[in-house]
């Protein structure tokens, strides 16, 4: 099992997905969002697996927040994705192909 946490350091459910798989004793790479963002190929495997609109965060405070909206096109999504990672809702959980967005234990528990 190769877990992969995307987290921000100020989200709640970021740290109570961090602290599920600690208690379980379960190896993580717990990665920052903000400053590492996805690489294309990863957010494209994310897609994937969630789906586009599950990955957008609707209470981002990210000033191109309500831009989303308007963007047409799922590429033009997907680039604004990966230009600024403060739109991305977290945390993203990663395990090989499947992956989460926020908190799913009720997921996590079938990886074990």
């Amino acid at each position: 099992m190769n877990i992969q946490i995307y987290a921000r350091s100020k989200c709640f459910d970021s740290k109570k997905a961090e602290r599920w798989f600690k208690e379980r004793r379960i190896k993580y790479q717990l990665i920052d969002l903000d400053s590492k963002g996805f690489s294309p190929r990863e957010l494209d495997s994310v897609i994937s697996a969630v789906g586009l609109d599950a990955l957008i965060d609707p209470k981002s405070k990210s000033p191109d927040a309500g831009l989303m909206a308007y963007l047409s096109s799922a590429e033009q999504k997907t680039e604004k994705l990966l230009d600024d990672p403060r739109l991305i809702k977290s945390p993203v959980v990663r395990n090989g192909r499947q992956a989460t967005v926020g908190y799913c234990p009720e997921v996590w528990r079938d990886w074990e």
